[in-house]
């Protein structure tokens, strides 16, 4: 338990503030690249600073300071991203609610189909366009990849890959109509 003589003097803080606020706002701006965080990691490191800082010696305590600041600012963005991928699931991204809970029957029976009415609109599609959209999606090879092995223009390649997906777009609003 900390008591008032524990505490650096406020007259101490506020020079040390005044001395290194610029510098230490580079740092973390550097760091965080979000002012809001910039601002909540310049917070806690003075507060950890009036709370904890008369632990440090004068002489250290400039890279004392840096330190906290660093680790108030690496802790922030492994909050963020900690957070952030809670929402996202919880948001529906990366599976959404399926991921957390599995998937509902209703979005299984939507998702099967979906699949079936890509699958039956890939097989409508002219022989030329279908080879180019199966190497594209099943073997993942590059357009350029694709025409070099169709001994055929990277052009025709793309031309082929947009008709395809055109007329999969317009097969697919077809069906839901």
């Amino acid at each position: 338990m900390s008591t008032a003589q524990d505490h650096l003097d406020p007259a101490a803080v506020t020079a040390l503030y005044g001395e290194h606020i610029d510098e230490l706002r580079a740092l973390l701006t550097g760091v965080l690249r979000n002012a809001e965080m910039v601002s909540e990691a310049l917070q806690s490191t003075f507060a950890r600073l009036v709370e904890e800082g008369s632990a440090s010696r004068d002489e250290t305590r400039k890279g004392w300071l840096f330190t906290v600041a660093m680790n108030e600012a690496l802790q922030l963005k492994r909050r963020l991203k900690r957070d952030g991928e809670l929402v996202r699931r919880l948001a529906g991204q990366n599976g959404g609610a399926a991921e957390l809970w599995g998937p509902s029957p209703e979005d299984e029976v939507e998702r099967r189909e979906t699949v079936e009415r890509v699958r039956r609109g890939l097989e409508a599609l002219p022989e030329n366009q279908r080879t180019v959209v199966r190497m594209r999606l099943d073997e993942g090879l590059t357009f350029a990849v694709i025409a070099e092995r169709l001994q055929i223009p990277l052009g025709t390649v793309l031309t082929r890959m947009r008709g395809a997906l055109g007329r999969l777009a317009e097969t697919l609003k077809s069906e839901q109509s």
